[in-house]
């Protein structure tokens, strides 16, 4: 294996693309939900091509224009069945799984709770988490004990998420709760059904297995409880209070409780899941890449000095900023990001029959041999100014695409930037078992096992 810590070309952990029929073969015999197994080699050669063989039909698309052709049209490509039905239990008809006129009025009525404004009213609430985050580190750090990563990053982002959308931090009885059925939705659902996607008709009916239909239900009731106390509870400025406050231009009226619960069910599995999955693999990078620990350290220091970093500092260090631009390149939070076509049409010159998967893959968008250079390789400064001309136009999809671009695209911007400056600034990360890390696609791109780590304090705590 060559060395992590001096390969200016450093391959983050992947799997080896290989032949259609191999992949196939692969993924029946091991009975994974993981679908990174299902992508042959031409999945990061082929702009448009067929993937595999299955009742339905799937159809992988990687070429930007169509990309962005099937994201915009979304009553010609709604969101394809099997991932709405992984989803509804948790999120009901909410704007992730819907599409057409009612989705166009849910994003209007949510889009102002993100707003520029608001995010920089939450911005306190992110740094409350992250110091009480920097905290626990230390103990960790005094005590010598092993962590989980991936557990460790979804307390933090689910900390985040519950401060800025509630006003309350995540000890709470409720919330503790909410982040720990969290858990185990996440490691229980699978995005989509390997049997169903190789063998059913499109739309045929199913269920979720039943743990995960309890824990959704449980997610719900949890949700509904902190709703109410933040109903009640007056003087707030937070996101919930923004959601509540939202009217229907046309009609006048606001959600309703349950829509309630199901915009704020999205926000929760958006603001805290596919955080927490960048920042895994962010962190796990930085345990293997000392050089680019001390690039960052370099500009943390000179831009944000010994004080706590502000939000204004979160803007001005673009060297964090293209570092995790690139762990979004190569880990994108959600792998695939599949559709279906709801009549008969045409993609790039091939018939596309009513039914068919249309599956738009930002992890092979992302590592395209055609769109990138060095596509497997760690490089934070292909996204230098000077360097652009290397860049496909639209190749670039972390956030989805269209008018269904992740509407917490900004907050989340600034929150890792926060997260990234000011843990790097104050610690080491050490990975147990770097070799044995492997990326699995489950609901969000994790690790296939967690990472376990130990950490070490280089620094005290800034005062505010």
């Amino acid at each position: 294996m060559p060395d992590a810590t001096l390969s200016p070309l450093y391959r983050p952990p992947a799997p080896v693309p290989r032949a259609p029929v191999t992949s196939l073969l692969r993924l029946l015999w091991r009975r994974q939900k993981d679908l990174l197994s299902l992508l042959p080699d031409l999945a990061y050669r082929e702009m448009v091509t067929p993937l595999g063989s299955s009742r339905r039909g799937i159809l992988l698309v990687n070429d930007p224009v169509w990309v962005n052709r099937i994201l915009t049209d979304h009553d010609l490509f709604p969101k394809n069945d099997l991932f709405v039905e992984a989803l509804e239990d948790l999120v009901g008809n909410s704007m992730f799984v819907t599409s057409g006129d009612t989705w166009r009025r849910q994003r209007k009525m949510v889009d102002p709770a993100f707003s520029h404004m608001r995010i920089n009213r939450a911005f306190d609430f992110m740094a409350a988490a992250v110091h009480d985050f920097e905290t626990r580190l230390c103990a960790l750090s005094a005590s010598g004990d092993t962590f989980s990563l991936d557990a460790a990053m979804s307390h933090l982002t689910a900390d985040v998420i519950t401060r800025t959308i509630f006003s309350v931090p995540l000890e709470g009885e409720t919330s503790q709760q909410v982040f720990e059925d969290f858990m185990r939705f996440e490691r229980q659902v699978g995005s989509i059904d390997i049997k169903r996607l190789l063998l059913d008709k499109p739309w045929s009916p199913t269920t979720q297995p039943q743990p995960v239909r309890d824990a959704c239900a449980r997610i719900r009731r949890h949700l509904g409880t902190m709703l109410d106390t933040r109903i009640a509870t007056e003087g707030l400025d937070d996101i919930a209070g923004a959601v509540l406050d939202a009217r229907d231009t046309d009609t006048g009226q606001p959600f309703t409780r349950d829509e309630l619960i199901d915009q704020l069910g999205v926000f929760f599995l958006a603001g805290h899941e596919t955080t927490a999955s960048s920042l895994t693999w962010a962190f796990y990078i930085l345990s293997v890449r000392p050089d680019v620990v001390a690039r960052m350290r370099e500009e943390v220091e000179r831009v944000v000095g010994d004080g706590p970093v502000l939000l204004e500092h979160t803007k001005r260090l673009p060297y964090v900023r293209n570092f995790f631009r690139e762990v979004l390149r190569l880990y994108p939070p959600i792998t695939f990001l599949p559709r279906v076509a709801a009549q008969d049409t045409e993609i790039a010159g091939r018939r596309v029959k009513r039914g068919t998967m249309l599956m738009i893959a930002p992890w092979s968008m992302h590592r395209h041999q055609k769109m990138w250079v060095n596509p497997d390789r760690f490089d934070p400064d292909r996204f230098l100014p000077e360097r652009e001309h290397e860049m496909t136009p639209g190749a670039y999809i972390p956030f989805g695409a269209g008018p269904r671009i992740c509407v917490g695209a900004a907050f989340a911007t600034i929150e890792t930037a926060l997260i990234l400056a000011t843990l790097v600034r104050g610690f080491d990360f050490t990975t147990l078992d770097a070799d044995s890390v492997r990326p699995f696609a489950r609901l969000t791109t994790r690790p296939a096992v967690e990472i376990m780590m130990r950490v070490r304090a280089v620094s005290k705590l800034p005062t505010a």
